[in-house]
């Protein structure tokens, strides 16, 4: 919807309120601060995602002359690309502005913030506000004696918290997260005894917790995530938190300073629905209260990468449905628990052993079930196929035996399987693209054979495919290049297949990562490949389209530089094609020149004749290069006068 004009307002002087959002006024002709001036009795005002023309200040016009009855002014959602006006904070009956998301940056206007006395909401978050240089949390924020709820998350703003804040006796929120904030909490924190919800998170904070923490006895959400503390967080700081259910504190794995230090038989006052503590000191054993379920009601518990030891009890059951538990990248060792009645169980990169328990597929509600890098053995369990609403399985580097499971096919909401790097054995099942919304399989690193099952033709979805180091035979599917359009990952090295590479390969569009290498193929190399449109421009990290399930942290090893080298964030703009140890022959495509931001391209050790394509210089990403017929590499420098010979190559 949209409107042109606004002058019809100048008819409704009694109008008290006025919500015009997601109305387009981008194409009004009179300023919409002189349209709503003519609204003497309005007491709210909402033009939130609105998009007006214009956000005047004071040498354009002096608006508001008539709003002298004003409580609530919303323009969240907009896009003013300018600074804050000055005479915002004189409409002295506002007690809600909300100025979040409106593209405002500069500073804050140096303004007596003492004409808002009725100020109840203050919402600058998301803008830009302190991005031209440095800017302080102005000092007289203490002046907004009944601020409620304060919020400048998403900005600039740099220094210490300011002490006048200490004055706001009745905040109940404060937010200052995602900012430049530095030094530690002071001490005075205690005083804003009404306070629920604080969140300092990934700032540059520093320092230890004031023990005063424990004196906000309304506080339900605490978030201190991405900062430097330092010291002990005890018991003495929860001590009066009976009302907590929110409490995170994720920090840096750079920075393992701060412990997380409690009696094992202390029980806390509060039950949490929620819990991430990552990256901290905790007291080596699982303390009791987490190992209560009694303590945690309906949790998401997220407890990774604190050097945790011990066993889990032999039921991780709760008086309600968990959503998340991770206790990945831990100590935590014996056998898994027998059930649990959780959503996200991550149990990966610990010391669990023994076989997965039977009896797995009861615990119905699972959707995401990772017990990746471990000590299991034994076979995956049949009874797995009972988890109709699995979305996410990745049992992979453990000891597991025996042939992949035949009956999951009504496991319809899989989309991402990992079995990767276990001593897995037999055929692909037929049941594994029944699941066509799969777009991602890696089975790489066990003793599967057989030829490509044909079932795979069916994930029409898939974008990444490992099944390299394994035994498979027979020739790489046409179908491959046919029907899996969506295709990024293509990794089949050190397997015994046979045969020409298929130009339908070329068709894949999305590719970037082809590693056919240590395989038995001939033929000569697909003239086409220069068909290969995801190696000529540059993609940027987090904005591929086909990215797999959020709890899995997609990774792949590939070889570069002749050395194994494991790629995990960066994996989406690893650019590479290794055709290495094969029995390829022909030339070299010259077309292959057209693929300007490759960065590896690995062809040695083949049967290959002519020269050097002479535009290969003009492949400004190419970092590696080898085209050798033994172990020589060349490095290529983006940027650097590279000067290369072109040789005929020969065995």
């Amino acid at each position: 919807m949209r409107v042109s004009n606004l002058n019809w307002l100048s008819s409704l002087p009694f109008l008290k309120y006025l919500d015009l959002g997601t109305v387009d006024l981008g194409k009004v002709t009179l300023n919409w601060t002189q349209a709503v001036n003519m609204l003497p009795s309005l007491l709210e005002l909402h033009l939130s995602e609105c998009e007006p023309n214009d956000f005047p200040h004071y040498s354009d016009l002096n608006p508001f002359v008539n709003l002298t009855s004003l409580l609530v002014l919303d323009l969240s959602y907009n896009d003013f690309n300018t600074s804050l006006p000055g005479w915002l904070f004189n409409i002295t009956t506002l007690r809600d502005l909300y100025l979040n998301d409106a593209t405002i940056g500069g500073s804050i206007p140096h303004v007596n913030l003492q004409s808002l006395p009725n100020l109840v909401t203050l919402d600058l978050s998301s803008n830009d506000i302190g991005s031209e240089g440095i800017e302080l949390l102005p000092d007289s924020l203490g002046n907004f004696n009944n601020l409620r709820y304060l919020d400048f998350s998403y900005n600039s703003f740099n220094g210490l918290l300011p002490n006048s804040i200490q004055h706001l006796t009745k905040l109940e929120c404060l937010n200052m997260s995602e900012n430049s904030i530095s030094g530690p909490i002071p001490t005075w924190i205690g005083n804003l005894s009404r306070m629920n919800r604080f969140d300092l998170s990934f700032n540059l904070m520093n320092g230890t917790i004031p023990e005063s923490m424990g004196k906000l006895r309304e506080l339900t959400e605490l978030s201190r995530d991405g900062n430097s503390w330092e010291g002990v967080l005890s018991e003495i700081h929860f001590i009066n938190l009976t009302k907590l259910e929110y409490f995170s504190l994720h920090l840096s794995p750079q920075k393992r300073s701060f412990r997380f230090h409690v009696t094992p038989e202390w029980i806390p006052p509060f039950s949490l629905k929620y819990i991430d503590i990552s990256n901290c000191l905790v007291s080596p054993k699982i303390p009791g209260w987490l190992r209560t379920p009694k303590r945690l009601e309906k949790p998401k518990k997220y407890l990774s990468r604190n050097q945790l030891y011990g066993k889990l009890p032999n039921s991780l059951s709760f008086s309600q449905a968990a959503l998340f538990v991770d206790l990945s990248f831990n100590r935590l060792g014996g056998r898994l628990p027998c059930s649990f009645n959780v959503t996200w169980l991550v149990l990966g990169n610990n010391l669990f052993s023994g076989p997965i328990p039977l009896n797995i597929g009861d615990s119905s509600r699972l959707h995401v079930l990772d017990l990746s890098g471990n000590l299991l053995n034994g076979s995956v369990p049949l009874s797995m196929s009972k988890l109709k609403g699995l979305k996410l399985i990745d049992l992979s580097n453990n000891h597991l035996c025996g042939k992949i499971p035949k009956n999951w096919n009504d496991l319809h909401q899989l989309d991402t399987i990992d079995l990767s790097k276990n001593k897995l054995s037999g055929a692909i099942p037929s049941w594994v693209c029944s699941i066509s919304n799969v777009d991602l399989l890696k089975l790489n690193d066990n003793n599967l054979t057989g030829e490509l099952s044909s079932s795979l033709q069916n994930c029409t979805w898939l974008y990444s495919l490992d099944l390299g180091n394994n035994r498979f035979s027979g020739e790489i599917p046409k179908w491959i290049g046919e029907r899996m359009s969506s295709l990024g990952q293509l990794r089949l090295r050190c397997n015994m297949l046979t045969g020409d590479i298929p130009k339908q390969l070329c068709w894949l569009s999305q590719l970037h990562i082809l590693d056919l290498a240590f395989n038995n193929l001939s033929g000569s190399i697909p003239q086409c490949l220069s068909n290969l449109t995801a190696l000529t421009y540059v993609i940027l990290l987090g904005t591929q389209l086909n990215e797999p399930f959020i709890s899995y942290s997609d990774h792949m090893e590939l070889v570069l530089k002749g050395q194994d080298i494991k790629f995990e964030s960066i994996l989406p703009i690893v650019n590479l094609i290794d055709l290495s140890s094969n029995n390829l022959w022909g030339e070299i495509p010259k077309g292959i020149t057209d693929l300007l931001t490759l960065g590896t391209l690995n062809l040695s050790r083949n049967q290959l004749t002519g020269n050097i394509p002479q535009k290969i210089g003009a492949m400004q990403g190419l970092e590696t290069l080898d085209l050798s017929s033994g172990p020589v590499l060349i490095f290529l420098r983006p940027g650097a006068n590279n000067k290369i010979r072109a040789p005929n190559i020969y065995n």
